[in-house]
This record gives structure tokens, C-alpha cells and sequence, in this order.
């Protein structure tokens, strides 16, 4: 096991005049033990980053450190790390025994029955004792996924990194084998490098989470602090789903006047907004009231979709009096009679709304939690030893 250390990671593709930055100045500490899930929309620079740690990818600039040791000269193999990829990379001629040992055979010197015994005892652990004379096209995905988390696990390396390893499953199977790769890595704990653009994904399974967007860090932190605590509005509207709702708009007289509504901020609010005129006023889907009749600071609304979860509906709707037609989504009881159509009262209290910089995207006033919730998202990580 080992921590893995990032320090002002730059990584370019092409030559300098017409170069693309796919990694800008990353620095991470990641404590031994920890699982920390890369998270971002497609080409946002998480995979990259990971090949960087891998060494399949060589930076630009800055230094990658495993444990001690700078590795930015090191090869794959030479790091002590094992992977495991979107598309399982299992040699289709070669059994569940040999894709599991091969890694085995080539990187150390374990006799025969040694390296049998450390097969059957990872095959064991991932429930796949009885497929190890099969081949891979004779099984199903979750099968495949399992071989592959198999191979990584017999090398008992320093550091997991999975590459959207659960992409290519149904999501039943998803949810389940998020659930296995959990129980495994709090069995093994090792230090796990997980790369997602699912924010689902991301929120379960990692300890913390390292959002980027075009290669940038956004914001390192538990996957409770990233949702209740964003540091921008990118976070804010990536980590949760549905996503949170923005409304633009700008302050005078303590008021802030968007399209199709005012709403009048609190004392605390209109201190975080200071002399700014330009706010965006954030507030997600639960946290939206919908009532029959005419509320304080609230603003009608016309439905135009439900869609029914079972048992919660998500209700989208526009205020009347807006010049557009684009809709935001409430979150309501999936017993709760609404239909298209209707027309509501739609109202968010003052403690559960976040303000947004308009121009650069920067969170300048946070919702209100409970003093509970504040004691779970000031709990750090626990490292491997507690593990």
C-alpha cells in the first residue's frame, strides 16, 4: 500500500503552438488506503490523469510521487500498480486461470503451485472459484468485470486504478458490483484511483471525491461536502441528480429580480452578495416547496412534465412569467396528484439556497445545515491503518 502524491501535474497533447492541455497544474495528496474517484464530463482530463499516475502517460510538468519515490522515470510495471479498464482486457484465448495469472508469471519469480494457490484464493474472494477453466466469451459481463477485478487483486499491488470499470454493465449489475468493489476495498484496503463521469457512481463508492472540468480541479473533497458545500457552480450542478436549478438574475435593494420571479434575500444573503449586482441563486430539486395557494416569496408556475420515480415524482415547471420557455425541476411525493397543466405556487426557503458569482462561477453563500450535518461533512476520510 501507498500514498500517491501529485505535485503541479501538467499534462499537453501536440506542440505548443496548437497544444491541448488535458491535465492543468494538478496537485493532490491521496493518503494510503484511500479511495478517491476522479469524477468529470467526458474530456475533462480524469483518464488522463490517471495514465499519468499508471505512467502511460508521461506529464508534462510536475512530479508524481508513489510512497517515497518519484516514478516520473518509472514504467507501468515498475510502480507496483494494477488496472483495470472499461473493457476488462482479457485475452479471449486464454482461460479465467491463465488471464488471472499471467500478470503473475511475468512480473515475479512465484513458483507454479505459488501462483495457483494466490489464483485460487482471489477467485475465490470474487465468487468466481468455479469459471477458472472457462474462457472469457463464455461469460457475462458481470463475470468478465469480476476476472478482471480478480487479476488485479492477485498481484497485491501498492495502488488500484479503475478506468470506468462498471460502464459497460446493466445497472442493476452497476449498483451491485459498486456495492462488491466497496466491500473489497475496505477488505484489502488499498489505495484506489477510481475514474467516473457518473456522479452516482462517484457519490457511493469513494471517500473523496477530485471533480475537474477541462482539465482543471474544481474541488477535492468528500462526496458529502462536494453536494452540500460546492465550491463553484460547475460542482454544484454536476455532483447530485437531478442537477441543482439556477436562475440568473441581479440585486438591487436587497432583492434579487430574475426572469419570471423576485425573491427577497435574507440578511445573511445579502451580506455574502456584498456590492456584487450579477448573482445566480442555486437551490436543488428537493428543497423546492409546491403549494396550491399564494406563498411569501414564492412565484407561480405552470407544469409542463411529471414523471413518476415510484415513490417521488420530478415536476417540471416554468414561472408564468418568464420570457422563455425553459423549465426547472421539483422534486414532490410520488403520491402527490400533479398534472400538466396545473398551475402551483413554487418556493424555496432562505437556508437552502446557494449563491453563485455570476460572472466567474464562484459559490458565495452556502445553504444552512443542521449542527448534525455539519459534524458528518467535517469527518475526514479514514485512513488504512483504521481500516
Amino acid at each position: 500500500m501507498a500514498r500517491i502524491t501529485l505535485d503541479d501535474v501538467t499534462k499537453r497533447f501536440g506542440d505548443d503552438g496548437d497544444a491541448v492541455v488535458a491535465v492543468d497544474d494538478v496537485s493532490l495528496d491521496i493518503a494510503d488506503g484511500e479511495f478517491v474517484v476522479f469524477v468529470g464530463p467526458s474530456g475533462s482530463g480524469k483518464s488522463t490523469l490517471m495514465r499519468t499516475v499508471a505512467g502511460l502517460e508521461t506529464q508534462s510538468e510536475g512530479d508524481v510521487y508513489i510512497g517515497d519515490t518519484l516514478v516520473n522515470q518509472l514504467g507501468p510495471r515498475a510502480r507496483d500498480i494494477a488496472m483495470v479498464f472499461q473493457n476488462y482486457a482479457l485475452y479471449p484465448n486464454m482461460t479465467v486461470e491463465e488471464n488471472m495469472s499471467f500478470g503473475l508469471k511475468m512480473s515475479t519469480d512465484l513458483s507454479k503451485s505459488e501462483i495457483a494457490d494466490q489464483v485460487a484464493s482471489a477467485a475465490e474472494m470474487m465468487g468466481i472459484g468455479k469459471l477458472l477453466d472457462n474462457k472469457p466469451g463464455e461469460l457475462s459481463g458481470g463475470q468478465q468485470q469480476r476476472v478482471a477485478l480478480g487479476r488485479a487483486i492477485v498481484r497485491d499491488p501498492n495502488v488500484f486504478l479503475m478506468d470506468e470499470p462498471l460502464s459497460n454493465l446493466d445497472a442493476k449489475l452497476r449498483a451491485s458490483m459498486r456495492t462488491e468493489i466497496n466491500r473489497l476495498q475496505n477488505e484489502l484496503g488499498v489505495t484506489t484511483l477510481y475514474v467516473t463521469h457518473d456522479q452516482t457512481e462517484a457519490m457511493t463508492m469513494g471517500d473523496r471525491l477530485v471533480v475537474l472540468n477541462f482539465g482543471e480541479l474544481q474541488q477535492v473533497g468528500t462526496p458529502l461536502e462536494c453536494f452540500y458545500r460546492p465550491a463553484n457552480r460547475f460542482v454544484a450542478g454536476f455532483i447530485g441528480s437531478p442537477s441543482m436549478n439556477f436562475f440568473e438574475g441581479t440585486v438591487g435593494s436587497g432583492t434579487l429580480v430574475a426572469d419570471g420571479f423576485e425573491y427577497e434575500l435574507s440578511e445573511s444573503m445579502r451580506s455574502s452578495v456584498g456590492d456584487r449586482t450579477k448573482v445566480t441563486l442555486g437551490a436543488r430539486p428537493e428543497d423546492f416547496d409546491l403549494s396550491e395557494d399564494s406563498v411569501s416569496n414564492g412565484f407561480e408556475v405552470a407544469v409542463d412534465v411529471v414523471e413518476p420515480m415510484g415513490s417521488i415524482s420530478y415536476v417540471y415547471v416554468r414561472p408564468v412569467e418568464q420570457s422563455h420557455d425553459e423549465t426547472f425541476v421539483v422534486e414532490v411525493d410520488g403520491q402527490r396528484p400533479i398534472s400538466e397543466g396545473d398551475h402551483l405556487y413554487a418556493r424555496v426557503s432562505p437556508t437552502d439556497i446557494h449563491l453563485f458569482d455570476t460572472q466567474s462561477g464562484e459559490t458565495i453563500h452556502q445553504r444552512t445545515l443542521t449542527d448534525e450535518a455539519e459534524e458528518v461533512l467535517s469527518r475526514r476520510p479514514e485512513s488504512a491503518v483504521s481500516k
